[in-house]
């Protein structure tokens, strides 16, 4: 659905992006992470067409991108832009109506999103009444009234209370079961880690690595594997005698525990649980994979040791 291709930008001889390049599928979910002053939404700008590269070109669906591709893209910035003296039906009319829609099919629309996100109570209200969350929802809905073909969203869950961060969260899945691709960046590491397929990370300018959730967890796994269980803990602990050491563990209640091992030598998740039947009660066992926050921090941090 989009490629980026080589491209560079500097700002007063400041590097602000080096050489990026990165392919994001159709019907995905791709998420563009890195920490403040990476240069994501430096790129995300350049997609939209808003600055130019100095080096480097964006395709589109295949092709060289043109301003006339702008119709197909939703464009969420960080940057929350919405006149505060409109009323909530006036802004989503106006901003509908400049995408070339008629009043009537822009109405339809508004109808459609109002109902989905119960906002039809705060149709005259003026923006400047909202709350942060509120005005948030009503940027969304003016984001995907053209039903873009791609929607970029720059830290959409800012401000949002954990029930909204659901519904956004909801709605991108349906989107993308739909057939969209929406490309989101941000610092949010739970929720790229529930809902995205790919994702692509920038450090310092450059694209430091790019691929899918559990690519990027399974490179960085570290053989930690965690077993619940209802019984005694020095019969667990017993029963692992030499071939496998214990991490930590949490307790839940008078017997039940979380505990987490790390195998020793050639032992594995088979022998770990051939040497617990029997001993315990297990309720469940598996392997421990890094979360996209530590994924995150392992990789980031070996690049500003190394400086």
């Amino acid at each position: 659905m989009l490629e980026v291709r080589n491209i560079s930008k500097s700002f007063y001889r400041k590097e602000a992006l080096n050489d990026v390049s990165m392919k994001v599928n159709k019907g995905e979910i791709f998420g563009l992470l890195g920490p403040n002053g990476a240069g994501k939404t430096t790129l995300i700008r350049i997609i939209n067409r808003i600055i130019e590269p100095d080096e480097g070109s964006i395709r589109f669906d295949g092709d060289i991108m043109t301003a006339n591709d702008l119709t197909r893209i939703g464009y969420l910035p960080e940057e929350r832009g919405l006149y505060r003296n409109m009323t909530v039906e006036s802004q989503a009319m106006f901003l509908g109506r400049l995408r070339g829609f008629s009043k009537r099919d822009v109405q339809t629309k508004i109808d459609y999103w109002f109902d989905r996100f119960e906002i039809n109570d705060w149709r005259k209200k003026r923006i400047e009444e909202l709350s942060k969350g509120m005005a948030q929802k009503v940027q969304f809905i003016c984001t995907v009234l053209h039903e873009p073909k791609l929607l970029i969203l720059d830290e959409p869950f800012s401000g949002f209370d954990p029930i909204n961060v659901e519904l956004i969260k909801q709605e991108l899945i349906e989107m993308r079961a739909a057939g969209k691709t929406v490309i989101l960046s941000s610092h949010n590491m739970k929720s790229v880690e529930e809902i995205c397929d790919r994702v692509a990370l920038i450090h310092e300018s450059r694209k430091v690595t790019e691929g899918s959730i559990s690519e990027l967890q399974m490179e960085r796994k570290s053989g930690l594997y965690a077993v619940r269980f209802r019984g005694n803990m020095i019969a667990f602990v017993n029963a692992l005698w030499t071939g496998f050491e214990v991490v930590d563990k949490d307790i839940l209640g008078d017997d039940r525990f979380v505990v987490r091992v790390k195998m020793r030598g050639d032992n594995s998740f088979e022998d770990l649980l051939k040497v617990l039947i029997g001993q315990v009660q297990i309720e469940a066992a598996w392997e421990v994979l890094p979360s996209m926050q530590d994924v995150f921090i392992d990789i980031v941090q070996p690049v500003d040791s190394a400086e």
